[in-house]
């Protein structure tokens, strides 16, 4: 009967517990004690857990203190009539539901009015000031980027300045320089022109233009403009464009924002790999086309990041418009903060004051998942196998 080679070779290395012909230690199997050798995955895992959740607990603590909290008890004083008297959530303030929100939405009356008047010319500001603040951003971004520039950290200096400035400051300094008899229409008269009253030019922008090429009698409006409405302003008054007051507030939000949103595209830019360009440089490829195929697709993350918080902060302008002009003239320059805070503290309404902040949050959120929808990276689909 042939026995078995029971003999190892140096090769074979020391013999372990478990090994055939090795005896394992007492009460323990071969496998079984190579199983419990190394420690549960899990566990460490579950530990890693707690302790991650210990060391944030802090912040989680104070964000759910002081930004949670507030929102759910704005929420609830969004349902009730309320005048800022009495205790909201001990029963002195009349519950009405969301009779404040059919107010701004539904029902005919001077609060939709006033919001459809505040949407309209926020919209006209972020249609403006996004675009316009995003491109000179990243045109400064390029320019102080150069290698071969001299004095880049005096530019860099210079372009950021307006954005670390109070802006209750600059708008105190706009609006002495746009008055009737300002430094901006005395420049414009050097050359022959007669600037406007800017803050107390209700006018659209639109509407002048349109007015100035015959297409539309803005004294006279007739037609489906003047007929047809909607949340109880009419086409016309929603075509009409931003007033001339509101356009100043533009160039200073433009002004003021841009330096802050150089600095990321500078940042971005300056992760560029250097060998992507002396590449493209050797290829023979232009300015723009490097622009256009290499440094913008480079820039796609950074440029959804910048039109995020373009967007989200164009939406909440309060201070330029409170410091500049309140929403005159003929409520141009009305906004939906502007108005949420002149709700509560001025008419001393609270609840519509809250569902007013309300309404915008809801838009801002639905404006910013259009967005990302918009700029998702779009790549090849592929086929499923049947």
């Amino acid at each position: 009967m042939p026995l078995h080679d029971t003999t190892r070779t140096a090769a074979d290395g020391p013999p372990t517990a478990g090994s055939p012909g090795i005896p394992a230690p007492p009460g323990e199997s071969g496998p079984a004690a190579a199983s419990h050798a190394s420690p549960s995955p899990r566990v460490g895992r579950r530990g890693e857990g707690a302790w991650g959740w210990l060391f944030v607990s802090p912040m989680v603590l104070v964000l759910g203190l002081f930004l949670v909290l507030p929102i759910l008890m704005a929420l609830w004083v969004s349902l009730l009539h309320w005048d800022g008297q009495s205790n909201p959530f001990g029963g002195q303030a009349d519950f009405v539901g969301l009779d404040n929100y059919r107010a701004l939405l539904t029902r005919d009356g001077l609060d939709r009015v006033l919001f459809a008047t505040s949407l309209r010319n926020n919209l006209y500001y972020v249609l403006l000031t996004v675009p316009l603040q995003t491109v000179l951003a990243l045109s400064l971004a390029l320019i102080v980027n150069q290698r071969l520039l001299r004095g880049r950290g005096a530019l860099r200096t210079t372009f950021f300045f307006p954005s670390v400035t109070s802006s209750i400051a600059v708008a105190t300094v706009f609006l002495f320089m746009f008055q009737g008899s300002g430094a901006v229409n005395t420049a414009l008269s050097w050359i022959g022109m007669e600037g406007p009253n800017w803050f107390n030019d209700s006018r659209g922008v639109l509407s002048l233009l349109l007015d100035g090429l015959g297409v539309v009698d803005t004294d006279h409006p007739s037609g489906a403009l003047a007929e047809g409405s909607f949340m109880g302003l009419s086409w016309f008054e929603w075509l009409s464009g931003p007033s001339v007051a509101m356009c100043t507030i533009i160039l200073l939000a433009v002004w003021t924002t841009s330096g802050t949103f150089m600095l990321i595209f500078l940042a971005a830019l300056q992760d560029i790999p250097r060998e992507l360009e002396e590449s493209a440089a050797i290829e023979g490829v232009s300015r723009f086309q490097m622009l256009r195929h290499v440094t913008l697709p480079a820039l796609r993350p950074v440029l959804f990041l910048v039109l995020t918080l373009g967007l989200i902060g164009t939406w909440q302008v309060f201070d330029q418009v409170y410091v500049m002009s309140q929403g005159a003239p003929g409520n141009t320059t009305l906004t939906p903060a502007y108005l949420s805070y002149s709700s509560a503290f001025g008419d001393a309404d609270f609840g519509q004051g809250a569902a007013i902040a309300f309404l915008l949050l809801a838009l801002i959120l639905a404006m910013t998942a259009l967005q990302r929808l918009v700029l998702r990276e779009r790549g090849p689909r592929t086929r499923r196998k049947r």
